[in-house]
């Protein structure tokens, strides 16, 4: 069986969205593994209207060409990592939106998570894990959080993020898990 294939999803569209660094850093980590294929997918790639289709893909297909290619696009991996920030206590609109485009590409994969923003958006983690599971993903325990003055440092200071060393256990950790589960459910869908 082949390598589980995960998408790094950068999960903001703003202009001055900082996203791409934590993509680029969490890529290369993923990328230095043997056991998982890794690719950024941006969201900036998939300018998707606001929802407004008939129902879920669950139900019925979808009619809006980009949402389809979305879906095909979303469909090709065994695992995400979501790299989000936070806001108003919540994931971005553009991710709400490009979660709910997609039902059954999303089903029965592993999902990993990471944070930046003042407190490495751990409250939008919480809430993206509760989506991830209504969306039967196998959340992963661990996430990455860039927070605070270490944010600050990376967002407004220019300070790499390879140099906030003590996140690479968690990193670590992380990726293990991911790689795991993207493995046993891709085993599992595999056999039917």
């Amino acid at each position: 069986m082949s390598k589980p294939k995960i998408a790094i999803i950068i999960s903001t569209t703003r202009d001055s969205r900082f996203g791409d660094k934590p993509a680029q850093w969490i890529y290369e980590a993923a990328s230095k593994r043997d056991d998982i294929d890794a690719e950024i997918v941006d969201l900036r790639d998939f300018p998707l209207p606001l929802f407004n289709e008939v129902a879920s893909n669950a139900w019925v297909p979808t009619q809006n060409e980009v949402g389809q290619a979305w879906q095909k696009k979303i469909a090709e991996f065994d695992g995400y990592i979501f790299v989000t920030a936070e806001y108003n206590r919540s994931i971005s609109g553009a991710l709400k939106n490009a979660l709910d485009f997609a039902y059954p590409e999303w089903n029965k994969k592993a999902a990993a998570y990471v944070g930046y923003g003042s407190v490495g958006a751990a409250r939008a983690i919480e809430h993206l894990r509760n989506i991830s599971v209504e969306l039967q993903m196998a959340p992963t325990r661990t996430g990455v959080h860039i927070q605070g003055a270490d944010f600050m440092a990376v967002w407004q200071g220019g300070k790499p993020i390879s140099e906030l060393t003590y996140l690479d256990a968690g990193v670590t950790t992380m990726l293990d898990e991911l790689a795991w589960w993207s493995k046993a459910l891709k085993t599992a869908r595999a056999a039917g």
